[in-house]
């Protein structure tokens, strides 16, 4: 197996840190890695925003669904789909411009998660941890107000990292799902997809209906009808209307 895709097998998020910071030289390698990812017509549709403030990293353990872990991190990193760069200067230099709309969000979205995701990668090939935190679309308002967001920028995600703990280093990846359990072949396979409840119920090793009846109520609860999650649905029809604001 070859180093990338055993680092990519072994990876997981990591949410303690050693009190160590991250040398300047790997700082700049791991931005680096995040500029070279493939970007829509190599625009870079995105910013990323370094949160070297500790105030500001105190706030967004509030902000984001309050994770204490964000405050100790030694790099926090919010990736931002951003418009504004390019709308203005085609404003500037030609007459007729169309207004900023939800595809271009859409599309400097993916730009900012592949990015996001190159440093990830690259951070965790220095031996250093990372966490993604979507709580960052979360609250846009007060994000907008932090960051100083103009209108076509909005937060995308947030990734912390930092040199993990003993405990973080051998404690267990969470298992994945299996490839035939995602990857389709030609056309969606609704048959497939339909037996979610029979692979969940396998993977967390509960075979009684009643008992996985329970834990399937006890997760919808924690994950989907919670309050971060209606919160999050709310700040992103904020986010839409921001992004494409006229």
């Amino acid at each position: 197996m070859n180093e990338i895709i055993k680092s990519l097998n072994e990876r997981k998020s990591v949410r303690e840190y050693l009190p160590k910071e991250i040398p300047a030289e790997i700082k700049q390698q791991i931005l680096n890695a995040a500029l070279q990812a493939p970007t829509a017509g190599n625009m870079c549709l995105y910013t990323i925003i370094d949160v070297t403030d500790q105030a500001v990293k105190d706030k967004l353990v509030y902000t984001c669904d309050n994770q204490p872990f964000i405050a100790k991190a030694p790099l926090v990193l919010v990736f931002c789909a951003d418009y504004y760069r390019w709308h203005k200067a085609f404003c500037d230099y030609v007459e007729e411009v169309r207004d900023v709309e939800e595809g271009d969000l859409l599309l400097a979205n993916q730009d900012a998660l592949i990015a996001a995701q190159n440093t990830v990668v690259a951070a965790e090939s220095f031996g250093i941890g990372s966490c993604y935190i979507g709580d960052i679309i979360e609250r846009f308002e007060q994000h907008r107000e932090i960051f100083n967001l103009p209108p076509h920028v909005v937060p995308c995600c947030m990734v912390c990292f930092g040199y993990p703990t003993e405990g973080q280093i051998t404690r267990q990846k969470p298992p994945r799902f299996d490839i035939n359990e995602v990857v389709y072949e030609n056309t969606y396979n609704k048959a497939q997809a339909d037996k979610m409840g029979e692979m969940l119920a396998k993977r967390q090793g509960i075979e009684d209906s009643a008992r996985f009846a329970d834990w399937m109520e006890k997760f919808c609860t924690r994950k989907w009808n919670s309050d971060f999650s209606r919160e999050m649905s709310r700040s992103a029809r904020e986010i839409i209307k921001y992004f494409c604001k006229k």
